[in-house]
């Protein structure tokens, strides 16, 4: 069974989201700091051991019209650190808009802007999952990295 952890890069932070053992369900895990490295790879790390992670998915942000950028250019920075970190196989798949789901998501629930912007990474980093999770169930099994 595929066991994957989510990564959702940012400039300033990194979020960190599990999938449950079934594979079905994407949840935020944490928020870790990108100035941290050396922090942000022991979770990472420790993650993988608590969950028998098989792969982990970063999230790749590309253009609006599908072309890739700056931000996506470090996205794929960071995948390599993973699979070099972590020694586990990564996927990118395309995070367009999570970003801009979890701020409404959390603004719906009335969250406190200070307290939303410490939650949004992790709470991206766990749609991306989802989106993820669920297209490996498609039967075209669709990448998007």
């Amino acid at each position: 069974m595929t066991v994957a952890l989510g990564l959702d890069p940012g400039t300033v932070r990194v979020g960190l989201a599990a999938a449950d053992p079934t594979g079905a369900l994407a949840s935020p895990v944490a928020v870790l700091q990108r100035a941290r490295p050396s922090e942000l790879w022991e979770r990472v790390r420790r993650e993988v051991a608590e969950r028998d992670a098989t792969v982990i998915v970063v999230g790749l942000p590309r253009e609006l019209d599908g072309s890739e950028g700056p931000a996506a250019a470090d996205a794929r920075t960071l995948a390599a650190d993973a699979e070099r970190e972590t020694g586990l196989p990564v996927e990118l798949f395309d995070e367009r808009f999570t970003s801009a789901q979890a701020e409404r998501q959390l603004i719906a629930t009335g969250m406190r802007r200070d307290r939303r912007r410490r939650t949004v990474d992790g709470v991206a980093a766990a749609l991306m999952l989802q989106g993820w999770l669920d297209s490996q169930r498609t039967p075209t099994r669709a990448r998007h990295g």
